[in-house]
């Protein structure tokens, strides 16, 4: 009240708004925990700019205190408080910008990239497909924004078993940023290491071996040892190895990629959640129960808690925990969980969906086991 009555309140109010978009510029897509707690106390203002303020930023920083926001949040797993910021940054550029901008691509591309990570794939789609659009409408098919578009219309591919769709879009980003980056980059090493997931949810392990070594070795060189995206793919060639059968290869790679995602993100995270169900079941695959079932009890137990109890991370939980009950003759306490796991998984993913068959096909194997 006292700054309206001045003459230079408006003057006040932008540098204050350009103040803080300096600091919504700093935060990074998945902040550690250091990070989160330097600019735990600059978020009320961030938010503050973004509520109240957003008419004194210039257009081309409109969409950057919204995104930093959501970012803040879905970094530590808090979707539900990320999403809001994300949804009114495309509401607030489409008013300011118009339809055919490039930050209008950009918004519509991070509220799918949330959508994915909560399991809301059919909502993602149609945003990606219009970030993709537009960005080749606007820059050209020869862009790195396209190539990331690219990428994450893959990302969405694979999660929901669409691989034949998916793998020309991989090929098209992985080329597009070897010829525009070169060979050494984390852009390439990540398009590298997508890949070799899909290849292998597809059976080609030699050539998912190979590209998840290759972006290891290109990710350390670039970052060093003490970076999420290491844990990332340590967590996926550990999954490689586990699921071929390497389990002596495995189990060191699942432990450090556990114990530096707790270092860089605390305990409360969804990928903490991840890497403790990771090592649960290779313990299982190995006949250690007991360990194998503590960790299976706390990765749940998470999920539910950030992710709620309608996420397909929170089906593949209960399938693993069940599939535990099941190798140990509890065949009471299985029974629920897997009816429950295939409940979340038809609902939010499909009938048709592969992570819906393999749980269906755990439940059937499970049921001939128990009442044979």
């Amino acid at each position: 009240m006292k700054l309206d009555e001045l003459s230079n309140a408006d003057e006040v109010k932008t540098a204050f708004a350009a103040q803080m978009v300096e600091v919504a510029q700093t935060i990074s897509q998945q902040p550690n925990r250091e990070d989160i707690l330097n600019l735990t106390l600059a978020i009320p203002h961030i938010a503050e700019v973004a509520t109240y303020l957003s008419q004194y930023l210039s257009d081309e920083d409109l969409i950057r205190p919204f995104t930093g926001l959501g970012w803040f949040y879905q970094g530590q797993g808090l979707y539900q408080q990320a999403e809001p910021w994300l949804q009114q940054c495309v509401k607030i550029a489409e008013n300011r910008l118009g339809l055919e901008h490039f930050d209008i691509a950009t918004s519509l591309n991070n509220l799918a990239e949330l959508y994915r990570y909560t399991g809301r794939y059919t909502e993602a789609e149609p945003l990606y497909l219009q970030a993709l659009e537009l960005s080749k409408h606007l820059l050209g098919d020869n862009h790195l924004i396209v190539a990331t578009s690219l990428n994450n219309l893959a990302e969405l591919y694979r999660y929901t078993g669409r691989y034949t769709e998916a793998e020309p879009l991989y090929l098209q980003a992985l080329e597009l940023r070897q010829r525009l980056l070169g060979d050494n980059h984390l852009d390439v090493a990540n398009s590298l290491s997508n890949l070799a997931l899909l290849y292998k949810s597809t059976g080609r392990y030699s050539e998912a071996e190979l590209f998840l070594q290759q972006a290891l070795e290109l990710k350390k060189h670039l970052l060093g040892d003490n970076h999420l995206d290491i844990a990332i793919n340590l967590n996926n060639l550990a999954g490689l190895y586990c699921f071929t059968g390497r389990y002596n290869e495995a189990e060191p790679l699942f432990q450090q990629a556990l114990e530096l995602r707790k270092r860089l993100l605390g305990d409360d995270h969804p990928d903490v959640a991840n890497s403790l169900n990771n090592l649960a079941v290779l313990y299982c695959s190995t006949g250690c129960h007991s360990k194998a079932e503590l960790l299976h009890l706390q990765a749940l137990e998470l999920w539910k808690r950030l992710l709620g109890d309608n996420h397909p991370d929170v089906a593949t939980s209960l399938n693993n925990l069940a599939g535990l009950y099941c190798s140990t003759g509890r065949f009471s306490e299985g029974k629920p969980l897997f009816e429950q796991a295939l409940a979340i998984c038809e609902r939010t993913l499909g009938v048709g969906h592969p992570d819906t068959i393999m749980v269906r096909g755990s439940y059937a194997r499970f049921l001939r086991k128990a009442y044979r």
